[in-house]
């Protein structure tokens, strides 16, 4: 961080935010990027039933958004090895700045907000050294960069809040150049890990797997219950169907799972997505067109099957999900129920605002 005062500047103009609120755009319950029919690509906001509440143009694909906690804001983060993001004022769909990574960085996709929306946080790739860091940006002064902290690892992909402003960091363990796309340098030797990193940037605990599982690419988030869910990436050749969710408790053990063999394989090694609700967790996989559902102790509770679905996010004490052909979807326990389809492919993440 760059100095003490200026982070403690940010935070103390929290209180200073104007009262709008997400109710002035609408009171959009969830957000996802999507490619139109026509190719270009916008954010949309949808309710609870998946009717779209509002839709700002994006200059490019979209990957996840990261939603202000209070306010009607949303940052769309570029994806691997793009190098910008754009706020967004969701109540009139004005573009309110548009975020650069600093020379020599670039960002990964994924972002969240911390102290009551005060400092937005961003997962980034020190191009030079490989390293993840964090980048801190003060919403207050126009969500000038104030800083950075590392990741802990290498490849930081998602990144989400817990209390006390602790961050949660999957750390995919995959080099990456811009120079090369989206290439990854590194298999043979990749080394991904779930860290817990403070705002000081010191890491209050580091979660790595065994070697035999050091393929397995810790990519996305979910917490709830006291408990946080990585969702995993298998690198390279799989010769037995590696786990592809676990869960982690402050200062315990992780808890892999893995369902039967028949669909563990049918998962094609690939977790796209991850979100805890009613004391489940549920992983989706666009390549197998399927959806695994877990208790939080790590056993396996049902399959949903559905091509292309990727993105899911919580509602109450089931999920909602969207595929790549429109399709939106709800929950009731193991039941998949069709609820609205759009002519648009929605793209891997469904950000719930609130939670």
């Amino acid at each position: 961080m760059s100095t003490r005062r200026e982070f403690m500047t940010a935070l103390a103009a929290a209180s200073a935010l104007p009262s709008l609120s997400w109710a002035d755009a609408g009171s959009p319950a969830f957000l996802a990027a999507a490619r139109e029919p026509d190719g270009t690509y916008a954010l949309f906001g949808l309710d609870r039933t998946g009717a779209d509440v509002l839709r700002i143009p994006l200059p490019d694909r979209g990957h996840a958004a990261a939603a202000h906690p209070r306010m009607p804001e949303a940052v769309a983060i570029a994806r691997r090895p793009g190098t910008f993001a754009m706020v967004i004022d969701c109540a009139t769909g004005r573009l309110l700045h548009r975020l650069n990574a600093p020379a020599g960085r670039h960002l990964y996709g994924h972002g969240a907000f911390i102290e009551e929306g005060a400092v937005l946080c961003t997962t980034e790739n020190d191009i030079e050294t490989g390293e993840g860091r964090i980048g801190l940006w003060a919403r207050d002064a126009g969500y000038r960069r104030i800083g950075e902290i590392p990741s802990g690892g290498i490849g930081p992909h998602e990144i989400i809040a817990l209390p006390g402003d602790v961050l949660a960091v999957a750390n995919g363990g995959i080099r990456t150049h811009p120079d090369n796309g989206r290439e990854k340098q590194n298999l043979d030797t990749m080394h991904p890990n779930l860290s817990y990193v403070t705002l000081a940037g010191g890491v209050k605990e580091s979660v790595a797997l065994g070697p035999e599982l050091h393929k397995a690419s810790i990519r996305h988030l979910a917490a709830g219950d006291g408990v946080v869910a990585f969702a995993m990436q298998w690198q390279g050749p799989m010769p037995d169907p590696a786990p592809l969710l676990g869960f982690h408790r402050l200062g315990g053990a992780p808890v892999l799972c893995a369902a039967d063999l028949t669909e563990q394989i049918a998962m094609d090694g690939y977790a796209g997505s991850v979100a805890i609700a009613g004391g489940r967790a549920a992983i989706t996989s666009p390549r197998g067109g399927r959806v695994h559902i877990y208790s939080l102790e790590g056993d396996f509770l049902a399959t949903l099957r559905r091509r292309d679905v990727c993105g899911i996010a919580p509602d109450g004490a089931n999920f909602v999900l969207t595929d790549g052909m429109g399709g939106i979807f709800s929950t009731i326990r193991t039941t998949l129920r069709l609820e609205r389809r759009a002519e648009r492919a929605w793209d891997n993440h469904l950000v719930r605002i609130g939670g």
